[in-house]
């Protein structure tokens, strides 16, 4: 499957494909071709071309740009298409990508905070300038109901008053989700009048590259699966959000915080609501996993661990709200609005 696949792109190819890291989503692989590296990405979590296709395009304006990390570059083949469907029926779709030099950061020694913070935020200004000729396909944050059909807010509550067996055991980190599902849910369309623009949409530490022998500098910003038009303060918080799940959070959330305002600074109505808009992140990851799970993508396994994960991260919000604040108005806040 995947040799006929790559032999698209390059009909004389005969070599190995290598596994690489595959995240929750997608199916990565590692090929090369006469000294040229690339990444083979198969699609997991859906079968829409339209999706793909806005990806490209955003990647194609990017590269035009002079930004101090890389971004994922597609292949073309001979027909000049970035996108190709797999033979197996399935459905899916699977592209090509030239490799990126760089390595992950290591888990929990993260020395790239402040120039995540930096990158984060040059990204979020190039963004803002991209036009594109494609309509985004994925929904923004705010829209919950919509990007998740199967998720409807009275079937979000009974799972989650009258969760399936093999979940009960979770009672408690379920009540905290749909503590925070109900708040969300009420919240929304007051966030969707903050400022909007092209946003990654689900930045963090496995979404990038550092340079290998300098942990500290970003090689690369990865996955742009999800980019979309949303809330511009949605990319901070996502990023924010993730990293209270780290060892040391509160200085590296310190050091993102301050590399990020020393490119961009925010206004005061995004800067209120970076805290509400993490707990929007983590429902939509709820959901995002529960709609796998009901739609027979995933199995209990995952969505057990990302309740148990999720319900973590909105108590550990809860407590770390008061100095996240504080580093958001210090470092993030622009004074002059």
């Amino acid at each position: 499957m995947s040799e006929k696949t790559v032999q698209r792109y390059w009909p004389d190819w005969n070599g190995e494909i290598n596994e690489g890291d595959s995240g929750w989503n997608n199916t990565t692989r590692y090929v090369e071709n006469k000294g040229l590296n690339c990444v083979l990405r198969i699609y997991e979590t859906h079968r829409d071309r339209k999706k793909i296709a806005f990806e490209h395009e955003v990647l194609e304006r990017i590269r035009e740009l002079s930004l101090p990390f890389q971004t994922p570059v597609p292949v073309k083949t001979p027909d000049g298409e970035t996108i190709i469907p797999l033979e197996d029926g399935s459905g899916r779709f699977a592209c090509l990508f030239e490799y990126i030099e760089g390595v992950s950061p290591k888990e929990g020694r993260f020395k790239a905070a402040y120039g995540f913070g930096a990158a984060t935020a040059e990204l979020v200004k190039a963004l803002a300038g991209v036009k594109t000729e494609l309509a985004p396909v994925y929904r923004p944050y705010y829209e919950l109901q919509q990007s998740y059909p199967l998720c409807t807010y009275d079937a979000v509550l009974a799972f989650c008053d009258e969760p399936p067996a093999a979940f009960r055991e979770l009672r408690g980190s379920i009540f905290v989700l749909k503590d925070a599902y109900e708040q969300i849910h009420d919240r929304l369309r007051d966030l969707s009048k903050l400022p909007r623009q092209l946003v990654h949409g689900d930045l963090n530490p496995s979404n990038l590259l550092v340079r290998e022998g300098h942990e500290d500098e970003i090689a690369a910003l990865l996955d742009f699966e999800f980019c979309t038009r949303d809330i511009r303060a949605m990319e901070p918080a996502v990023v924010i959000s993730d990293l209270l799940g780290y060892e040391g959070k509160k200085e590296l959330i310190r050091h993102f915080c301050e590399g990020f305002g020393s490119r961009l600074r925010l206004a005061p109505e995004e800067i209120s609501a970076i805290p509400v808009l993490m707990r929007l992140r983590k429902v939509d990851v709820f959901l995002h996993f529960l709609s796998r799970y009901l739609n027979g993508t995933d199995g209990t396994k995952a969505l057990r661990a990302q309740i148990l994960a999720l319900a973590g991260e909105l108590e550990s919000l809860k407590q770390d709200e008061i100095w996240i604040r504080e580093m958001l108005r210090e470092y993030l806040l622009d004074w002059l609005v």
